[in-house]
């Protein structure tokens, strides 16, 4: 059986990359999915294979206190990687395999790992402007000692934390965008990391009403994958990998 490595080695040269990508319809939506959905079945058993070992391996990993969450988000970009490759394999007809879980560490690494401390970094930033949002509310209160201040601040901090909340919701999406395609555009197409970030989120931006929807109708897919016991997310999170690869297939590449 092939390896990621000889496959890598060997199989045709990647798509052509087209940037800044390329708007596509609302429609667009429902075809990633479909075309997510097709790719999946064509590797069924291993992509639920894949997504358990990720259960068990972030499960591992996060019980270390604080470093275990700090490293697993580093690994996010490289495990990403290594499963955009195994897409590319199955569309190319070969097989998917155990070893593109690992791929990201065998190949672009740095490029991949830089984006894993882009978006550490990033989730900092955001916790960080939320704690402050909401603790500007109480805090002056607090420092002058005023108890009456300090229970009417408190009271009032709902107001602070809607808005911390809403910033936070923003900043999270904002993220999310850019990492969305990046993994791929760095393993794929050697794109440099801070490139690659911004790539996606204008990708996104340009194609928002598509990104939408497609986040919406797997939102509500999501919901309904967790009703048998979450055995169902087993499905749902290759598909939403697979469906995500089809998405930056259609906008990224000739």
């Amino acid at each position: 059986m092939n390896t990621v490595l000889t496959t890598a080695a060997n199989d045709p040269a990647p798509p052509q990359l087209v940037l800044p990508g390329k708007a596509l319809p609302a429609s667009a939506a429902f075809s990633w999915i479909a075309e997510g959905w097709a790719l999946f079945r064509k590797a069924a058993l291993m992509w639920v294979v894949l997504t358990v070992l990720i259960l068990i391996a972030g499960i591992v990993v996060s019980m270390v206190p604080f470093l275990g969450t700090v490293v697993w988000q580093l690994m996010t970009a490289l495990i990403a990687g290594g499963l955009v490759l195994g897409c590319w394999t199955l569309e190319e007809d070969g097989e998917l395999e155990l070893d593109h879980l690992f791929a990201g560490f065998k190949r672009n690494f740095r490029g991949l790992a830089l984006v894993g401390v882009a978006y550490l970094v990033g989730v900092v930033i955001i916790l960080a402007v939320f704690s402050i949002f909401v603790g500007l509310t109480v805090l002056p209160a607090l420092l002058m000692g005023n108890s009456e201040a300090a229970v009417a601040a408190f009271a009032t901090m709902s107001g602070g934390l809607l808005v911390g909340t809403l910033v936070l919701t923003v900043l999270s999406v904002a993220l999310g965008a850019a990492m969305w395609f990046a993994p791929a555009l760095v393993i794929m197409h050697n794109v440099a990391p801070l490139e690659a970030l911004k790539a996606s989120f204008f990708a996104v931006l340009r194609n928002f009403v598509p990104a939408l929807i497609f986040a919406i109708v797997m939102f509500l897919l999501a919901i309904v994958a967790s009703i048998p016991f979450g055995l169902g997310m087993l499905v749902w999170v290759p598909v939403l990998i697979t469906a995500s690869y089809r998405a930056y297939r259609q906008i990224f590449t000739a």
